[in-house]
């Protein structure tokens, strides 16, 4: 067996620990996204281009992980990202995150490597940028295209 038999580099879930599951789910009902039939008062499922996004309350997200939660810290050292098709269209999600609630940590600007890059974060501070990647290409599914 080789090794990427035994650890596959692929990501398949991401959950976020949350303080409100509703809003949490709203907020990301409102940005568009579709909420999994297999959701259920404890956990909601998102399906995304490539995984699957999860929110789950933070206590019980650190009970389950077996670590105490401490509070949540104000930069986690994790951010999340969606790389989009231009730069137009990273400005008119971004308009869509604040009208569905977030709060604008950076505005999309020009980046030193080519690109256009900004941040916002959730209602529970997670971390998200929106980037435009001219150097990354996409498959005809909407998946990103890495050689």
């Amino acid at each position: 067996m080789t090794a990427t038999q035994d650890f596959p580099a692929r990501i398949s879930i991401v959950t976020l620990g949350v303080t409100d599951l509703d809003r949490s789910a709203r907020f990301y009902e409102d940005l568009g996204w579709r909420r999994s039939s297999v959701s259920s008062p404890e956990i909601v499922w998102f399906r995304t281009a490539d995984s699957v996004l999860g929110l789950f309350p933070t206590d019980e997200l650190a009970a389950d992980a077996g670590v105490p939660a401490l509070g949540e810290p104000s930069f986690r050292g994790v951010t999340l990202a969606v790389n989009l098709e231009s730069t137009e269209r990273v400005d008119a999600a971004l308009r869509r995150a604040v009208e569905a609630g977030a709060t604008v940590v950076k505005p999309p600007t020009a980046t030193s490597w080519g690109g256009y890059s900004g941040y916002f974060e959730d209602p529970d501070g997670h971390l998200w940028e929106l980037a435009h990647n001219p150097f990354f290409p996409f498959t005809a599914e909407g998946s990103l295209d890495l050689p």
